[in-house]
């Protein structure tokens, strides 16, 4: 790494530089979208690289920063860190005048009318945002194949994927084309793919931060949160974004922390939060089929924490393993309800070919929506109809307050959090689950019961297997979001000379080459093979 390559930065050391005039926000943002303009072929973590309104908004950053240094230093403490700092919004978080796709073809040609709320918040901090990464169609999957518009590789390995649904934010952080992504978790669609591709990706508690303006997938599993390269900058992002809407029905009055803006500096005062904390390790979490590496890397990380003073005691959360239906019934059935309203008509892609309205309708949603969606309007739609909703549906919620009941009882023993595995498995092959959807579902099978329970979780690296990097998920109690980076950030503490800490994604200096097959070529090679990828 060349010590002038300002994209290796964190985020907050960025900020830090911002604020003393030794760099600038058009500088930073120069060098993010050349990375990104340059490997973003090889890649596809990005669907809009929007150079002339981040060089625009950089410019703007860069007046407030002058203007608050001539101030004094009260002036720059009132600029949120994030100011002229460049961030990626996933393809569903509405930019007014830009696209909102959702990955899915039925929303090419929209056109937002308005920011989300994310979006204004960001703006206000003074964030620069580069452009929209890609997504798994409507957040529905686990690998970042199901974009209508092609999938997106692992930096890590390009014939890989990065993890889904937000396999574009993250790909995009690892990659260094972004310090800072926003990403969304319905069943695990953060966490994932940072998992699966070495960063920080955090599941904040339901309500936590508005959904207003945000394309839905599920209405009362959805939540937006923070990608990073480390905790202070997952920590820095959610603060931003975080807070109560009056427009979101969903938005809790609940007060963001301030100290999200300070976690610990000093590696030795980060890693003393671990003394005397309660980890709970659940059994059930350690699913057949996990690949042993995985487990290894999970078992030490906790390990490593019990060494640094922390109590870990084996939990069982007996629930767990109904999990995976119920959400497959509740998801879908949200999802039926929600993407009801993409008919051709009001906004989109349509086909008016035929003349008749009805005909168009079909022919409409037929070509407008890609596999996945389709499956899971259909299993939805099954779910809620006459005959089946006491059968389906609303045995499925029962089971999630079981859940949730499990959860509660961990933190009614005392616990300040549970970790566990965030993915069975390491990043597998472009193709290997694309046509097996039951094996891509299992993917979500960690991580889906806090989104049933509404909790806040995250992802941390904590080394590799085989060359690929491996999640540890932290999982806190409603609201915990402080005491989990905290947590996070003491793991850090602890691991801060570890060797894996210091590398670069093994294939992404490819991503400089040309003649390297993008992600779609990959894909098509695979089909005219006659048989997905095999997974490692």
């Amino acid at each position: 790494m060349a010590s002038h390559d300002v994209t290796r930065l964190k985020a907050h050391e960025m900020a830090a530089l911002l604020r003393s005039g030794e760099t600038s926000s058009r500088g930073l943002t120069e060098a993010h979208l050349a990375a990104a303009e340059r490997q973003n072929r090889a890649l596809h973590a990005w669907l809009v690289i929007d150079r002339t309104g981040a060089l625009e908004q950089a410019d703007k950053a860069d007046r407030r920063l002058a203007e608050a240094r001539k101030a004094g230093r009260q002036a720059l403490d009132a600029l949120h860190p994030l100011c002229g700092v460049p961030v990626g919004l996933k393809d569903l978080v509405s930019v007014k005048g830009g696209q909102a796709t959702a990955g899915s073809k039925i929303l090419e040609g929209y056109v937002a009318p308005f920011d989300s709320t994310v979006t204004a918040r960001l703006r206000e901090a003074g964030a620069v945002i580069l452009g929209k990464t890609n997504m798994d169609e409507f957040a529905m999957g686990s690998s970042c194949e199901h974009s209508a518009f092609g999938p997106t590789a692992n930096p890590w390995d390009l014939s890989r994927v990065p993890g889904g649904s937000s396999g574009g934010s993250a790909a995009a952080v690892a990659a260094f084309h972004t310090p800072l992504a926003i990403g969304t978790d319905t069943g695990g669609s953060i966490r994932q793919p940072a998992s699966l591709c070495g960063i920080v990706g955090m599941k904040p508690t339901y309500g936590r931060v508005s959904r207003y303006g945000i394309v839905a997938f599920a209405s009362s599993l959805d939540q937006i949160g923070p990608f990073g390269r480390d905790t202070r900058d997952a920590a820095l992002l959610l603060h931003a974004v975080a807070g109560h809407d009056r427009r979101d029905a969903t938005s809790a009055p609940v007060e963001v922390p301030a100290d999200l803006l300070h976690l610990p500096e000093g590696d030795d005062e980060a890693a003393a939060y671990l003394k005397g904390r309660r980890i709970a390790l659940p059994r059930e979490y350690f699913v057949a089929g996990m690949e042993p590496g995985v487990a290894a890397r999970v078992r030490e990380a906790v390990a490593a924490m019990e060494q640094a003073g922390a109590h870990v005691e084996e939990v069982s959360l007996p629930h767990t393993d109904y999990g995976l239906a119920a959400y497959y019934i509740i998801a879908p059935a949200e999802a039926s309800s929600n993407l009801a309203r993409y008919d051709g008509v009001k906004y989109g892609y349509n086909d008016r070919s035929s003349g008749d309205y009805i005909a168009d309708y079909l022919k409409t949603r037929g070509a407008g929506f890609g596999p996945e969606a389709k499956r899971r309007i259909m299993l939805g739609t099954y779910a809620l109809s006459a005959g089946y909703y006491d059968a389906y549906y609303l045995k499925a919620q029962k089971v999630r307050t079981l859940i949730k009941g499990d959860f509660d009882s961990v933190w009614a023993a005392g616990f300040d959090a549970i970790c566990a595995p965030v993915s069975p498995t390491v990043a597998f092959k472009l193709g290997a689950k694309v046509d097996d959807p039951v094996a891509m579902y299992l993917s979500d099978t960690c991580t889906l019961p806090l989104n049933m329970a509404g909790l806040p979780g995250l992802s941390i690296p904590a080394g590799l297997s085989d060359g690929l990097p491996v999640g540890l998920q932290m999982i806190g109690s409603p609201w915990s979001e402080l005491s989990m980076l905290r947590l996070a950030r003491a793991y850090e503490g602890i691991t801060a000379r570890a060797p894996w800490r210091d590398l670069d994604p093994a294939e992404l200096s490819l991503t400089d080459d040309p003649s390297t097959p993008s992600p779609m070529d990959r894909k098509r090679a695979i089909a005219a093979a006659g048989a997905p990828g095999r997974q490692a």
